[in-house]
């Protein structure tokens, strides 16, 4: 399988873009990978943003995204109050949201929601991204639920078991407001990364599986 590596310039820092619908999307999408990179590219900067996290679920946010990366290299969480299941009806203002974005960070690589997901808050992210981001490298994660909606993804990122554990601690002690959902189990969380581990031949055994439309080598 051939693999690809990002650039390492420690003059100047990767920075990540992280957005998610909901307050742990961003955890369960693509925090392993987060773990990753930070140990291959020391000093990359996540600027953070969820977009439905209020009382409660604004707390989790905020708790779970300072166990995943240090308070220096953490831009956020920009934390916003549409409401949850309503996005693509406060679609103007989503727009806007992503256009003060747009102004604000200039990312190197940008992780948002597969645009097949069956969630429409999810569908309505990666669409925006892709409207607002339109020349930058974008993965598109995805979220385990009751719809059945995996796909094949086309991109993987090895991860050791360690990463896969702390994912997995993190998001079930920060995301309290959650435990009582049927779906929301460590093993989960553990079998989706031991499945794309296997499909994509990990070392460890494990890794985060991604959908890159585009990719220029």
């Amino acid at each position: 399988m051939l693999g690809l590596n990002l650039p390492r310039n420690t003059s100047s820092p990767l920075q990540i873009l992280c957005l998610g619908a909901h307050s742990d999307d961003i955890e369960i999408g693509c925090g392993g990978t987060i773990l990753r990179l930070q140990l291959d590219h020391p000093g990359c900067v996540f600027h953070w943003v969820v977009f439905s996290a209020a009382g409660v679920r604004a707390e989790e946010a905020k708790c779970a995204a300072a166990q995943f990366v240090s308070p220096s290299f953490l831009r956020g969480p920009q934390l916003k109050t549409f409401q949850d299941g309503y996005l693509p009806f406060a679609g103007a203002d989503v727009k806007a949201a992503f256009e003060d974005l747009k102004q604000s960070v200039s990312p190197d690589l940008i992780f948002t929601h597969n645009r097949n997901d069956a969630h429409q808050d999810h569908r309505l992210l990666a669409e925006m991204t892709w409207n607002t981001f339109r020349d930058h490298l974008i993965l598109e994660y995805e979220i385990p639920k009751y719809d059945g909606d995996l796909g094949q993804p086309n991109l993987f990122v090895p991860l050791t078991s360690e990463m896969c554990e702390k994912k997995v601690q993190v998001i079930m002690d920060a995301f309290q407001s959650q435990r009582a959902k049927r779906w929301f189990r460590p093993d989960t969380f553990s079998s989706l990364m031991r499945l794309r581990g296997m499909e994509c031949n990990a070392p460890h055994g494990y890794a985060e599986g991604f959908f890159c439309r585009k990719l220029v080598l």
